[in-house]
């Protein structure tokens, strides 16, 4: 999967693109450099109906001078030095940022489990099999099940960063990861469920969001006849039913830039409690085997852990070094630097702040699922939202739907729903009674980085109104 050389042409390349920022005299530069190769199939009506395999890459380069900075990407290196002119000449026109420079070298410590050999060694045969066997599980688990969508993929990345200060760094990660949807139809009635999971290391053959995708399909079928009545309630949300809405509104409110800024539900609240005191969130961007965490962030600052909310109280935020910087100048706060927080989030766009790979966690022992019903005695469990896009990460709010929804009495799950509405305010209903299940499971972000979640019972500050 891996061409020969790959890691060290990549270098090459980036150093052509170093000498061409030499060359136009700028004061400062930094630049990243990215080239994946990969395998991928693709999943419909039960079918394999797509295999490809190939690569992509490119670099972006990012120019500072006096506190202005410019920035361009670019995919063949051969227009290096066009691409560091656009980029001068976007700085000249950018505002100065007073105090604005770009980190210097500090030692950095290795993060491990980001390279699996194993992942370099499946062949599309291997990947082919492996959807084969996921098929066969599938129909294993119930006949009527079908996988209407989803796929397969393994991917292989070298990736380098360097600037003017003395900062090079490079590496290879892989990654191997599976999604897909599951329906069931009976007597003309359809009810599906998405699951899906990655890792930087050999999946099992059969991971386990195989078996949640089948569960939650079948669960949901023959919809109970309820009042279409909007109700207070407490609500049981899955580990994938809760990440989208977290990873809206809580990655954004950890931000320095959107606290000062007054931007956050979570500005002027430092050393205040904004969480139930059980809670806790940490940024682990030294996790081993994370999936965006290394040993540098996008800026070349040496990543850590980062203590954000300890028993419920807001203990720090997150800072890249130019956002840092900028909101120093604007006067918002009198001192910031970086805290390792910078996301490149490609080559085509300059970093900017964000987190790596976010965990919440309880001072409480987890529940089991079976616990949690048992503690929520009547409610609802949400296993995933749609619209979760729409949720408001200045104030918390947010308005979703849902068509994979239990009901819940006395503790005894009842039956589903067609669909509902779920709306509250997520600020608010963790700062109430939440308890939190036993079972991390490792979720994507519409904002930054990954999520680490349990399931999750908000008792206060939701709203369910069924359909």
């Amino acid at each position: 999967m891996l061409p020969e050389g790959a890691e060290d042409r990549l270098l090459a390349n980036a150093n052509i693109i170093a000498d061409a920022c030499q060359t136009s005299g700028v004061e400062q530069w930094d630049l990243i450099g990215f080239q994946s190769y990969g395998h991928q199939l693709d999943i419909e009506a039960g079918k394999i109906t797509m295999a490809a395999g190939g690569g992509e890459g490119g670099f972006g380069v990012r120019v500072v001078d006096g506190g202005r900075f410019g920035f361009a990407h670019l995919v063949d290196v051969a227009g290096a030095q066009r691409a560091v002119e656009q980029a001068v000449a976007i700085a000249k026109k950018s505002p100065s940022v007073e105090g604005f420079v770009l980190p210097s070298e500090q030692p950095a410590g290795r993060v491990g489990g980001r390279l699996d050999r194993a992942v370099l060694d499946i062949s599309p045969e291997d990947l082919l099999e492996q959807a084969d066997g996921v098929l066969s599980e599938v129909k294993s688990l119930d006949e009527r099940a079908v996988v209407t969508g989803g796929g397969l993929g393994v991917s292989a990345t070298a990736g380098c960063l360097m600037n003017s200060e003395g900062i090079l760094s490079a590496g290879m990660t892989t990654s191997h990861g599976i999604g897909l949807q599951v329906s069931i139809e009976v007597d003309g009635k359809l009810t599906s469920s998405y699951q899906g999971q990655s890792s930087r290391s050999l999946l099992p053959e059969i991971p386990d969001c195989v078996s949640r995708a089948v569960h939650w399909a079948q669960v949901t079928q023959n919809p109970l006849q309820v009042e279409s009545q909007p109700v207070d309630t407490p609500v049981l949300m899955t580990s994938e039913g809760f990440s989208p809405l977290f990873s809206m509104v809580v990655p954004s409110a950890m931000t320095g830039e959107k606290m000062v800024r007054k931007e956050s539900f979570w500005s002027d609240k430092m050393g205040q409690e904004v969480l139930n005191p059980t809670l806790s969130i940490h940024d682990d961007g030294l996790l081993e085997g994370g999936m965006n965490s290394g040993s540098r962030d996008g800026e070349g600052v040496p990543r850590r852990r980062q203590n954000l909310i300890e028993h419920g109280r807001l203990s720090g935020m997150l800072w890249s070094t130019r956002d840092a910087a900028q909101q120093v100048a604007d006067g918002r706060i009198d001192a910031a630097s970086s805290t390792g927080s910078a996301s490149s989030g490609g080559h085509q766009s300059p970093p900017s702040t964000g987190c790596t790979e976010l965990f919440l966690t309880s001072s409480k022992q987890g529940m089991s699922m079976d616990a949690l019903l048992q503690h929520m005695e009547d409610g609802y469990v949400v296993n995933s939202v749609m619209g979760a896009h729409t949720a408001n990460p200045s104030s918390g709010d947010f308005s979703v739907t849902t068509s994979s929804i239990l009901k819940v009495e006395g503790g005894e799950i009842v039956g589903s729903l067609k669909q509902a509405g779920l709306s509250g305010n997520l600020a608010k209903a963790m700062n109430g009674p939440v308890v939190l299940g036993d079972e991390v499971r490792r979720q994507g972000s519409y904002s930054s980085g990954s999520m680490h979640l349990p399931n999750v019972l908000l008792m206060d500050g939701l709203r369910i109104n069924p359909a």
